[in-house]
């Protein structure tokens, strides 16, 4: 039997706690699990320990951000030689036979495993999910995507060897783009196991102007990043993509928005160094970034 860690990654992680632990102790492959707690402010780390004594706790004493907090789990991973890494959101749980039908799955040229993800009425799609997997291939019997967000990600073992941890570069969101990136770099596939179910609850939030800029912002560094382009050509789609929106933006006399595409420019300048050794670090095969 698969010997499989699931890693959760929690900052205030009370709303979620009792269903998304219970799922994964009911689950029926059995699964270790790590909790890596980022600071949290509310009584998350007191609940693991009086309620859920068997998950392994890790706390730590700062936020370490998403990428960087899972990296830790990768890394015992490897060391105690586990054969899958099962990243798990905290907002999130799953169905009682999703991790069953996500190991059925051969491995062969496969990077990540994702299950359908559902909502958190388990009854509609995610709607990130859907867009993401509206243009998936067939393959082999297999949907294949670019891209799935790592709300569910099932990775085996001697891919985290060769594909390294999450570029600590990114501190909350883009690391998983990233990374999604450098598995098509090492000629990788992400898969859907269409029998795997699991619930992303998310379905409320809302997105605003501040938000959609942020997003923006991640959007051209994962650009700047991704290895499958030259640094040439990733400094087109980063740079001088953005002060091209910014050029359109004050054309249409969208002040605030032409503002704020040159201040991504800006940012993305300064971070051009790190972005180097970023591109570097990732284009080494059996890297590791913990």
């Amino acid at each position: 039997m698969a010997r499989i860690l699931t890693i959760i990654v929690s900052y205030n992680f009370e709303p979620w706690i009792h269903k998304c632990l219970p799922s994964l102790l009911d689950s029926s492959y059995p699964t270790d699990i790590l909790v890596v707690d980022n600071n949290s402010g509310d009584n998350t780390t007191q609940i693991i320990k009086e309620t859920f004594p068997t998950v392994r706790l890790i706390e730590s004493s700062e936020n370490l951000g998403f990428g960087k907090a899972n990296n830790i789990g990768l890394d015992i991973v490897l060391k105690e030689k586990y054969d899958y890494a099962f990243l798990v959101n905290q907002d999130a749980w799953l169905d009682r036979d999703c991790i069953a039908n996500l190991v059925k799955i051969n491995t062969d040229n496969i990077g990540i495993i994702s299950p359908i993800h559902y909502d958190g009425t388990e009854t509609t799609l995610d709607h990130g999910f859907a867009v993401y997997t509206k243009q998936a291939r067939t393959e082999d019997s297999y949907r294949i995507c670019s891209f799935v967000n790592a709300a569910f990600w099932f990775i085996p073992n001697p891919v985290i060897r060769k594909v390294g941890g999450f570029a600590p570069i990114f501190f909350h969101y883009g690391e998983d783009k990233d990374y999604a990136n450098r598995i098509n770099y090492y000629g990788l596939n992400i898969v859907l196991a269409e029998e795997a179910r699991a619930y992303h609850d998310r379905q409320q939030r809302k997105t605003d102007r501040k938000a959609f800029l942020k997003s923006e912002f991640v959007y051209h560094l994962t650009e700047y990043c991704n290895i499958n382009y030259t640094f040439v050509k990733a400094f087109t789609m980063a740079v001088l993509a953005s002060l091209k929106k910014m050029c359109s933006s004050l054309l249409k006399g969208h002040t605030f928005e032409a503002k704020s595409y040159f201040s991504i420019a800006f940012r993305l300048l300064v971070k051009t160094s790190a972005v180097y050794r970023t591109r570097q670090a990732n284009k080494k095969a059996f890297n590791k970034i913990f």
